[in-house]
C-alpha cells in the first residue's frame, strides 16, 4: 500500500521535475491510500493558484484511491508522532496514516527525510 504526501501530489498535478517519481505510487489507485488532510491541502493549494475548475478535478483524481479519514485512533497517533518526531499537525496526520496501514509514504518534504517506511526523493527546483 501506498500514501503520497501533499507536496507529491502537487508535483504531480503541476507535472514537476519529481513528478515520474510520484507516478507509480499515484498511478496504482488499487493500492493507494489517500488521507483526507491531503484532500485538504492540495484542494486549497490548487484552488488559490488554479481556481476552482482545477481543484476539484484533482481531487476527483485523488478520490481514485481509498479516502482514509481522520478518526480518534489516527488522531492520537499522528499527536505522538508530532511529539516524538517534531512533525507538524498535516505531517504527522499523514504519516499516522502510512503507519496504521502499513503503507510506504512517498515524499520529497524535508521533515520526512530518514524515517523508516518512508521514500524520499529530493525537491527539484526549475533552473
Amino acid at each position: 500500500m501506498n500514501v503520497v504526501d501533499s507536496s507529491g501530489w502537487l508535483e504531480y498535478f503541476a507535472e514537476g521535475n519529481n513528478a515520474d517519481f510520484f507516478a507509480p505510487a499515484i498511478e496504482d489507485t488499487e493500492n493507494l491510500l489517500v488521507p483526507v488532510i491531503c484532500i485538504y491541502e492540495v484542494f486549497k493549494r490548487v484552488f488559490q493558484q488554479s481556481g476552482i475548475n482545477a481543484a476539484q478535478t484533482n481531487v476527483s483524481d485523488m478520490k481514485l484511491g481509498e479516502i482514509i479519514d481522520i478518526d480518534e485512533a489516527l488522531a492520537l497517533s499522528a499527536a505522538k508522532l508530532s511529539a516524538d518526531l517534531k512533525l507538524p499537525m498535516a505531517d504527522s496526520l499523514i504519516l499516522a496514516v502510512a503507519k496504521a496501514r502499513n503503507a510506504t509514504l512517498w515524499t520529497q518534504d524535508e521533515h520526512f527525510r530518514d524515517i523508516d517506511g518512508v521514500k524520499f526523493v529530493e525537491k527539484k527546483y526549475s533552473q
